[in-house]
């Protein structure tokens, strides 16, 4: 995992657009919530944990899959979005991730 792939990295771009590459072309995603999770006493010590929530455009509603992820300002990233809500005004997008520090 990227050091540049952290909680604090992605906050630092809310409400900025990022660029999904998918089979038919690029998604720009808006970065709308970064949401981290305290690990619990019974939790090993020493994890990131976090999701982040992207809105993107009505008309397309991507699978959940694996995607390229890029914004001009992080590295390049391979990134599993999964749907987690829809309606006539845009897709909700969710990554989650969990890797040791």
């Amino acid at each position: 995992m990227s050091a540049n792939v952290t909680e604090k990295e992605f906050s630092q771009h809310l409400n900025s657009t990022f660029q999904v590459k998918f089979v038919d072309g690029e998604l720009p995603l808006e970065l709308v919530e970064v949401k981290g999770y305290p690990a619990s006493p019974a939790e090993q010590s020493g994890m990131e944990r976090f999701s982040v929530f992207f809105d993107g455009p009505p008309d397309i509603r991507l699978p959940q899959a694996t995607y390229q992820l890029r914004h001009p300002e992080m590295v390049e990233v391979d990134i599993f979005l999964v749907p987690v809500s829809g309606d006539e005004k845009g897709v909700r997008y969710e990554a989650v991730f969990n890797y040791y520090k």
